[in-house]
């Protein structure tokens, strides 16, 4: 017979005094509890590993001191949000259907006239206005406005896009609709 006691008497006697110890840490009675629990299943886990004869309080005061401290530091980066506020403003949409659209989007622009693209880009993505727009071009002001006006509506006509909402939120369609008009609204809109 070993002259050693059983790791399994010495973990249970420990209890009273871990939970003491946990209870001073923590300052509050349930979480003193969570981290005896914590402690005693990773000290159980961990039984392999513990020497006989070595000191098993001193052992299980370290699990269960590197616990809190570990649980400490985690929190300390946590925000409380109980009520889902914050969780609702971290949302994200998911980025493969807005990249499928401007793919669609990109193709569908590569289809309009070579001079509608060159206004619409002129226009709608570089911010040029109408007569600086048209000065590039070498044509009249009104010239420029017809063909915004024709590569807007083409440009919807090859999307099948009836309103803003059928861009979804996706940042990239964001600026994108501000270049793009689609039925019902103005080309003064921009």
């Amino acid at each position: 017979m070993s002259d050693h006691p059983d790791p399994k008497t010495e973990l249970l006697a420990a209890i009273p005094r871990l939970r003491a110890f946990a209870l001073s840490l923590s300052g509050n009675t349930d979480r003193a509890d969570d981290l005896v629990q914590q402690t005693l299943v990773k000290a159980w886990g961990s039984m392999a590993s513990f020497e006989p004869g070595s000191n098993m309080p001193a052992w299980l005061y370290t699990i269960l001191r590197n616990e809190f401290y570990s649980e400490f530091r985690r929190r300390r980066h946590e925000v409380s949000d109980s009520d889902g506020i914050f969780a609702a403003r971290l949302a994200s949409y998911p980025a493969q259907h807005g990249h499928m659209d401007f793919q669609d989007f990109q193709t569908a622009l590569f289809k309009l006239a070579d001079d509608h693209r060159e206004a619409l880009i002129l226009i709608g993505a570089s911010g040029l206005s109408y007569q600086e727009a048209a000065d590039i071009c070498g044509c009249a002001v009104g010239t420029m406005k017809s063909r915004v006006h024709r590569a807007r509506a083409r440009l919807a006509e090859l999307l099948t896009v009836g309103t803003d909402e059928q861009f979804g939120p996706d940042q990239m369609w964001q600026a994108a609709v501000e270049t793009v008009a689609v039925p019902g609204r103005s080309s003064s809109d921009t």
